[in-house]
């Protein structure tokens, strides 16, 4: 193996960031059908499970800083996906009917993307991965 893939192949940095494009344009295709990308999905799936929620508790459980998760609830707001309550210093979220319908189609593309990618990566090595990644993400914020 020549120097220059040895140097790539063993930065994490750039591994990662290869992987995450990868993945990113599986999973664009996968869930096509609702016109929002993937993190606007997965944060109408973390209100699903969590209604009424704090917009902090939102950003803490998916990673997000303030600002964006703001962005993002203001478009599914538009969209009439989630509602957004005041009470004193917290913001509350919670999905509308419309919004549960979108979930229950995204729970399904979340089906269809893992079989997807399990029959290239294996089913073992893809549950593995996702285990490990999810690990190493915790180990890194911890340490911020």
């Amino acid at each position: 193996m020549c120097e220059e893939n040895q140097l790539l192949t063993r930065c994490l940095y750039f591994t990662a960031s290869r992987f995450a494009r990868n993945i990113t344009k599986l999973a664009e295709k996968t869930f096509d059908d609702d016109d929002l990308a993937p993190t606007y999905l997965y944060l109408i799936m973390t209100v699903r499970f969590h209604p009424g929620m704090t917009q902090k508790e939102l950003c803490h459980r998916l990673s997000i800083a303030p600002s964006t998760s703001t962005r993002f609830i203001d478009k599914l707001e538009r969209r009439r996906l989630v509602t957004r309550t005041a009470g004193g210093k917290e913001t509350y979220i919670a999905l509308t009917d419309e919004g549960e319908k979108i979930y229950k189609r995204f729970r399904k593309s979340l089906e269809l993307l893992f079989d997807h990618y399990s029959k290239i990566l294996g089913r073992e090595f893809s549950e593995d991965l996702s285990k490990m990644l999810h690990e190493a993400s915790n180990k890194l914020e911890q340490n911020q």
